[in-house]
């Protein structure tokens, strides 16, 4: 069923059904490669566009990170090892230790085998520590992100469920376990016609403070292309929001002023995507740059439409939401590890609703019991 070269595999939750997609099919028709040039996926680098549209996006606090850090991220030679916290956090505070498991990294006492010795995991005190003032400064909690990518294909190993992080060691955690942010330190250049580079200079970690108020439905993604404003999507494309239907020309003026008096003369390229989020008060904010094409979610869209300039075809801009319940897509709800995919007896998938089974049972039971 499963093309072996498909790394990732999307499970989306609905109701009481689990539905599998190919990671590839989700992301709709990327761009040929060669499209793009450096300088238009550099532009998009949050450490690069951050600075001059500090003041209509979201408090962000951005760390060059140290080069031991990024093979540490990158180093899958041996087992999964969250750094030493110099702080003594724990990235799973609520999880078991099993003592019988334990016992297969003891070597005992006098058996001179050294190769049993458990690694010891990495430290980086210095980055712990600004990363810990950096959370305090942004009220306590954050979400992390690379120079373009966000680790949201891991944000189900995270005890909250989502990319909310209070620590380093949560920080850690999400950045280790994702496989999207390969994209970053690996393959961020492949699709550049002039690609002299293999990856960027340095790697940096943005710190975007968190707020629990924000709306999924009030995301937008915007294309430009030509400079130009061309189409816009709603971001959240797996969800039907009765109220968009009722805001969407006010949502849509909103936009298109917001874009010819903040983005349009400031952004140095000239075909790009940017996601915007619409406050309560009206006011919007940039959540993120991304280059056109290539690895960029086209949303409700093709990239073969907005390549041929929607504005040519239609009067003003085409914003596209999700008008019923019928117009719903597949997204990226949540991502697991391939070994996650093999049911069979003691595998991972089947270990994992094995685990779910029995704290349903015990949730039942706990009423019963007057918990």
């Amino acid at each position: 069923m499963w093309e072996h070269n498909h790394e990732l595999v999307v499970i989306v939750f609905s109701s009481d059904h689990i539905i599998f997609f190919r990671s590839d099919l989700i992301a709709g028709e990327a761009i040929k490669p060669g499209t793009m040039k450096e300088e238009d996926v550099n532009c998009c680098q949050i450490q690069e566009w951050y600075p001059k549209f500090k003041s209509g996006s979201i408090k962000t606090v951005i760390h060059e990170l140290p080069e031991s850090f990024v093979e540490y991220l990158l180093d899958d030679s041996g087992p999964f090892l969250l750094p030493h916290s110099i702080s003594g956090e724990d990235a799973l505070p609520n999880r078991i230790h099993n003592p019988v498991d334990e016992e297969d990294f003891q070597v005992s006492e006098g058996s001179g085998d050294e190769s049993e010795q458990p690694p010891l995991p990495p430290s980086f005190p210095e980055l712990e520590l600004n990363i810990k003032e950096s959370i305090k400064t942004l009220g306590g909690a954050v979400f992390p992100k690379l120079n373009w990518s966000a680790p949201k294909d891991s944000a189900w190993i995270s005890p909250s469920g989502s990319l909310r992080c209070t620590s380093f060691s949560e920080i850690a955690l999400l950045l280790r376990s994702s496989d999207s942010l390969v994209h970053d330190l690996c393959h961020a250049y492949d699709t550049c016609s002039d690609k002299t580079l293999s990856r960027p200079p340095s790697f940096f970690l943005a710190l975007r403070k968190w707020y629990s108020s924000f709306l999924p439905e009030m995301e937008f993604r915007c294309f430009v292309r030509d400079k130009q404003l061309v189409g816009i999507s709603q971001r959240e494309v797996t969800t039907f929001y009765p109220t968009l239907l009722e805001k969407k020309n006010d949502l849509l003026w909103l936009i298109e002023e917001f874009f010819t008096d903040n983005v349009r003369l400031k952004f140095e390229s000239e075909n790009y995507t940017f996601d915007v989020y619409v406050m309560k008060d009206g006011r919007a904010k940039i959540l993120d740059f991304n280059p056109w094409g290539a690895f960029t979610l086209p949303l409700l869209f093709t990239w073969e439409e907005l390549e041929q300039n929607l504005r040519e075809e239609e009067d003003g801009v085409n914003f596209r939401i999700v008008e019923n319940q019928c117009g719903i897509r597949p997204g990226l709800k949540t991502a697991v590890p391939r070994d996650y995919l093999d049911t069979s007896p003691g595998s991972g998938w089947d270990q994992f609703l094995r685990k779910a089974d029995k704290e349903l049972r015990e949730q039942k039971r706990s009423p019963e019991n007057g918990a």
